[in-house]
């Protein structure tokens, strides 16, 4: 009876998987997309009715123009990798979002929020293109099918432990629950979500650079938010973004890279930006 929870654990792995078409790994996928993604449209519809949507601006439509060029990069890496049909479930939407917070999001299946406290660190079209191409990235990995996945196999794990521990003291087995939601954070979940944040980095640079923005203002783009955030930052195990030491770092490590998978589709300049 012990052994139940960790076989359907076990289970699970092993049908609920999905290849990344971008690493070729295989990734969680305990949720399917007919599941996750109409509930995302919805809850994105939702958001939409209780926020101030901007329309019909120079920002607003530089995030839908950069928005369109993005996801149009993707289609056509996948379409040349094989993937063709890989998008027929998405349903892109941009949208600019009167908030000061400095940030930007996705939704599984397209749905992206830019929030109008990043517009500024972005500057211009190249900086937008950076952080559309990170979201863009999250989507097309579907690291939201994978968190969702993750939680999943979490909740199970912690009905294993609390099966294992049932014949002992409350006391004990409240202290084998409180190290096991400790560990599962400290040592899955955070690494896990930085893990895709920088997986999202180095797909949406190459993204950026097929749609024709200079991926170099990538690490750029990063320099400005820690410059904003004044260095305010939780260490890094304890953060579910990577430093933005370790961005900028990554990020200058893959330009060349980008650049040469561009010039496969024939990109060999790029767009002017500010620096």
């Amino acid at each position: 009876m012990k052994r139940f929870p960790l076989l359907i654990l076990a289970l699970l792995v092993l049908a609920g998987c999905k290849t990344n078409p971008f690493t070729g790994k295989k990734t969680l996928a305990l949720v399917s997309n007919d599941r996750l993604l109409p509930m995302a449209f919805q809850q994105y519809d939702q958001f939409l009715t209780q926020n101030k949507v901007i329309t019909g601006t120079a920002e607003a439509n530089t995030v839908k123009s950069v928005g369109q060029a993005i996801s149009t990069a993707a289609e056509r890496y996948l379409n040349a990798n094989g993937f063709e049909g890989y998008l027929n479930d998405y349903s892109w939407e941009y949208n600019l979002v009167q908030d000061d917070a400095v940030n930007a999001w996705c939704m599984p299946g397209g749905k992206i929020v830019f929030y109008t406290g990043i517009m500024p660190v972005c500057q211009d079209a190249t900086g937008v293109a950076v952080v559309m191409g990170h979201e863009v990235a999250h989507a097309l990995a579907n690291h939201g099918q994978q968190r969702m996945s993750q939680s999943t196999l979490q909740q199970i794990g912690a009905v294993g432990v609390a099966v294992a521990t049932a014949s002992k003291d409350p006391q004990v087995q409240q202290q084998w629950m409180q190290a096991y939601g400790i560990g599962t954070q400290v040592g899955v979940a955070l690494p896990f979500s930085r893990a895709n944040e920088t997986e999202a980095d180095v797909i949406g640079l190459t993204l950026m650079a097929i749609a024709g923005y200079n991926p170099e203002a990538a690490p750029q783009f990063w320099e400005r938010m820690q410059a904003k955030s004044n260095g305010q930052a939780p260490p890094e195990f304890m953060s579910t973004h990577p430093h933005p030491d370790t961005r900028v770092a990554n990020l200058t490590a893959r330009i060349d890279e980008a650049k040469a998978e561009a010039a496969k589709y024939g990109v060999t300049t790029f767009k002017p930006y500010q620096r």
